[in-house]
């Protein structure tokens, strides 16, 4: 068993020897995005695994080990480490955990302080968390985030973005159902086995897949009927996890919508471009500067690249690029709300209803005050702008039922279609 190394401050670190020998959990999110990120972790030679635990068990041991008033992505993390740790499953003396930091001031910067805690609570605290940041917030030995690594992140995001939104245009109207998921699973294999030869990375070949991807979920059989279209919107982890907004998605698919969830992309972007913002105005490292607006080009010149793609096929509707999104909070929010999704989160909801998907379901999870100002806090001047906006805003949080989230959303949806019959019944009044 690899030695226990800690640095000055008591912390336990991840050491090389670490890396050959122990098994990283990481917690999930957003699926499709992270099963291919996580394969790109692999590829780097970590022995990362995804957990997909979850039920009732994981939020009894969030309760157990996180105190009740931290906001509850950061309960249903902690909650799906510990109860992996407690299965039986792993060897505790030979798993990591791994964690995100986002270096800004929400409370997510802290949860691997609590994580540390709730494991040390709980008897594991042999067990050493990885902060995965690009912040220099914490060093581990055994880990390293490196050029190449950033490069293949960025290209499982994007792939990652239009596998969702393509899946998501096209399953609600398939007609033999499957037929989506299936293209997902196929294009997710062979997006690892190109990533495990370093191929699929260049801007020339992610062009050339992503016009690929598009052709082949066009070739889907489908039947294009009036629907309900829904947008979700929300702190990043209820957003995106099945988990943190009780399956939500499958809830909306199975009263018959088509559902839109912004990509991965524009939160990217926007984190990016706080860290530019914030070396605008209070000074910093001219170096970093130029490194961190290298990305901010790049990630732009990614995004351009799946809206063409996207475009390439009349039946898919394609985001709207980042500079628009921004552009839509001039005069609404204010550019300084950058906490947690900030700006963005009003900008999404916005550029949804701008397009068409005006029946909005706000995820708002307990603990999160600028997702509540941000989101629901905004939900009124969204609906002065655009009269069309039909936004719901749904509480996660432990106490909260499952059933009471869901007669919530239908009043929303009994509203939606309410609206979407008058407007078929306009389109077929005789000029």
């Amino acid at each position: 068993m690899a030695k226990l190394v800690y640095d000055k401050t008591g912390r336990l670190l991840f050491t090389k020897e670490m890396k050959k020998e122990y098994t990283i959990l990481a917690p999930m999110m957003a699926p499709i995005h992270f099963r291919l990120i996580i394969n790109v972790l692999r590829n780097c030679g970590y022995n990362f695994e995804l957990l997909e635990n979850d039920g009732p068990n994981v939020v009894q041991e969030g309760l157990k080990y996180v105190h009740n008033d931290t906001c509850y992505p950061a309960l249903l993390v902690i909650g799906q480490f510990i109860d992996a740790l407690h299965s039986g499953k792993y060897d505790v003396n030979k798993t990591a955990l791994v964690i995100t930091q986002t270096g800004g001031g929400c409370r997510a910067s802290n949860y691997i302080h609590l994580l540390r805690k709730a494991l040390k609570k709980a008897g594991l605290e042999q067990v050493p968390v990885i902060s995965m940041n690009l912040s220099f917030l914490e060093h581990n030995p055994g880990f390293h985030i490196t050029l190449s690594m950033i490069r293949k992140f960025v290209a499982a995001m994007v792939y990652g973005d239009a596998l969702m939104l393509l899946r998501n245009q096209t399953e609600a109207y398939e007609v033999h159902k499957g037929d989506s998921n299936k293209m997902v699973e196929k294009w997710s294999n062979y997006l690892t086995d190109q990533f495990n030869h370093g191929k699929a990375l260049s801007r020339k070949q992610q062009r050339e897949i992503l016009f690929r991807i598009v052709k082949d979920f066009a070739s889907i059989e489908i039947k294009k009927v009036p629907k309900v279209k829904v947008g979700v919107v929300g702190e990043i982890y209820v957003k995106y996890s099945s988990l943190g907004n009780n399956n939500l998605e499958d809830f909306l698919r199975g009263q018959d919508c088509e559902v839109n969830v912004p990509g991965l992309i524009n939160f990217a972007l926007f984190k990016v471009d706080n860290r530019l913002e914030d070396i605008k105005l209070y000074g910093g490292n001219p170096i970093k500067y130029f490194f961190v607006n290298l990305l901010m080009k790049y990630l732009l010149e990614m995004q351009d690249t799946l809206i063409e793609a996207i475009k390439s096929e009349p039946r898919y509707h394609a985001p709207q690029p980042y500079a628009h999104t921004k552009s839509l909070i001039n005069g609404v929010i204010g550019y300084g709300d950058k906490m947690g999704e900030g700006w963005l989160l009003t900008a999404e909801m916005l550029e949804l209803a701008e397009e068409g998907y005006e029946n909005i379901v706000c995820a708002q999870p307990f603990g999160c005050l600028p997702n509540h100002i941000s989101g629901k806090g905004m939900i009124h001047r969204i609906k002065a702008i655009n009269e069309k906006s039909n936004i719901v805003p749904i509480d996660y949080d432990p106490s909260a039922t499952r059933v009471n989230q869901e007669n919530r959303i239908k009043l929303m949806l009994a509203v939606a279609r309410e609206n979407l019959n008058k407007q078929l019944e306009q389109q077929n009044q005789p000029n």
